[in-house]
């Protein structure tokens, strides 16, 4: 089991820095962030974890670039988003930002993809709620185009582009890889067997294990064995028996949260997974 750590990097949390460095010392795989442009003051969408909406949410810094930095201070530890809002950004632009992080990482990113919950936000980036999950499928797939073609084309019904150079291209072959988050379902469930590479909820959400039949299906659907498809979790208690039960499932993953409000709470978070570490990683 591969152990990470999840913060929402904010201004008043610890410095993204200083964060890599403390959790590639004491034996983390991966560090992970998320991502939210802004959060519209209607708030007309009902937050998934409940009410009210956590300070946090409002101030996150940009996903790439607080990745970009804690890559450039540490050389083993992966870096990835948890998870990046695709169908907010455009194609063309958004695989050159990937495949840079991932040159400049030497090959560390892990792509953490979702298509969101916060409707007024989406709208504010001229998506379509109704729509987003199809506007999210066309965004990957334009971009795993550009990141594996010399001359790169796509047309669809959000995304069109002649045949286009772009450079560079990822250091991972033949990209990092592409893990979905989301609660999981037939559609979501069919997307993961297109174009992804693992699926990684949240923990508590829903009943995760028993959805598992359901994405193995539609895997064999798609042609792929769902033995090579990769599992972990956002979001997991620092809790053996927990992890370990996630394991028996197949999940090789388990993502642990940091408090985003000072340096020292994040610090003594870190110290606090140290037995959990020291029992998957020794």
């Amino acid at each position: 089991m591969r152990i990470g750590a999840l913060i929402f990097p904010t201004d008043l949390s610890i410095g993204v820095g200083r964060l890599a460095r403390e959790m590639e010392d004491r034996g983390y795989e991966s560090l992970w962030v998320t991502e939210h442009t802004h959060i519209p003051t209607s708030r007309r969408s009902p937050w998934p974890g409940g009410a009210p909406l956590p300070d946090e949410y409002l101030r996150t810094l940009d996903p790439y670039i607080a990745l970009a930095t804690a890559a450039a201070v540490t050389t083993r530890l992966k870096v990835g988003t948890g998870v990046s809002l695709i169908a907010q950004h455009h194609p063309i632009t958004l695989a050159k930002t990937v495949a840079s992080l991932d040159l400049v990482s030497n090959g560390r990113l892990l792509f953490g993809i979702g298509v969101g919950w916060n409707e007024e936000e989406m709208e504010h980036h001229g998506v379509n709620p109704r729509t987003r999950r199809s506007a999210a499928r066309e965004t990957m797939l334009a971009m795993k185009e550009l990141w594996t073609k010399d001359e790169a084309a796509y047309s669809g019904t959000f995304v069109n582009f002649s045949e286009s150079w772009s450079w560079p291209k990822p250091v991972q072959k033949p990209h990092p890889p592409v893990l979905m988050g989301g609660a999981g379902g037939p559609i979501t469930f069919r997307h993961l067997a297109e174009y992804c590479d693992g699926w990684m909820p949240i923990h508590g959400r829903r009943d995760i294990g028993a959805k598992l039949p359901q994405l193995r299906q539609a895997l064999v659907d798609a042609g792929r064995d769902p033995d090579d498809f990769e599992l972990g979790v956002f979001g997991c208690p620092a809790d053996l028996p927990t992890i370990d039960a996630y394991a028996e499932m197949g999940f090789t993953r388990c993502v642990l949260g940091l408090p985003p409000t000072s340096e020292s709470a994040a610090l003594q978070a870190l110290d606090t997974y140290a037995a959990v570490i020291d029992h998957y990683h020794s």
